[in-house]
């Protein structure tokens, strides 16, 4: 089965808990007003990858990782290669963040989603809404995003224990990706460049 990409980072501190191998799925059709991954919107952009080549590329990592996140892009829009992928990392012993513009409620009611949502530790659910900006909470936007702890596995003190924060990843080419959360804008002014995706 292959995986429509976006982009992964091999690693990353600012995509949920720990140290984390982070995928960006590509392709979303809820299309939030004000979303900073507009480039993921797209069906027919990114890259098709087999599943297998990406279990391959983290096994080897399991020792330097806490866990894999999975982010969009909508991953639940493919989630039976999503699913595949976050069974085999639960079994190297790593944990799942995955975040959905759905709501959990909705997600349960379709089948193609269970092998997924089986293997999520933490879901991050509910579309971003500007008019609801709230960057107090760790890697959310907006106040109506929601938590919930599909496993023992975290918790509540991770609100106590992370904040959000950004990275600046600069490629040999010389390309600029900015991730994690925050006023993206702001940020970006502040270094004297522009938001690649207006």
């Amino acid at each position: 089965m292959h995986l429509r990409v976006f982009k992964i980072l091999k690693k990353t501190k600012v995509e949920g808990p720990g140290i984390r191998y982070c995928i960006w799925t590509q392709g979303c059709s809820r299309h939030c007003k004000g979303c900073q991954a507009v480039h993921t919107w797209s069906h027919s952009g990114g890259v098709l990858i087999d599943t297998n080549q990406i279990i391959d590329e983290i096994f080897p990592m399991k020792d330097s990782i806490e866990g894999v996140t999975f982010l969009g892009g909508e991953p639940f829009e493919q989630a039976e290669a999503v699913g595949l992928i976050a069974c085999e990392v639960r079994k190297m012993g790593l944990s799942v963040l995955c975040f959905t513009g759905f709501l959990l409620e909705d997600l349960i009611q379709d089948k193609k989603n269970k092998l997924l949502l089986d293997n999520i530790d933490l879901l991050i659910d509910g579309e971003f809404r500007e008019d609801e900006v709230d960057y107090s909470r760790p890697w959310v936007g907006s106040r109506n995003q929601r938590y919930h702890f599909l496993t023992n596995r975290y918790n509540e003190e991770i609100f106590e224990k992370y904040k959000n924060k950004v990275e600046l990843n600069i490629s040999q080419d010389g390309t600029v990706f900015m991730n994690g959360m925050g006023n993206f804008d702001e940020i970006l002014q502040k270094i004297d460049l522009v938001k690649l995706n207006k």
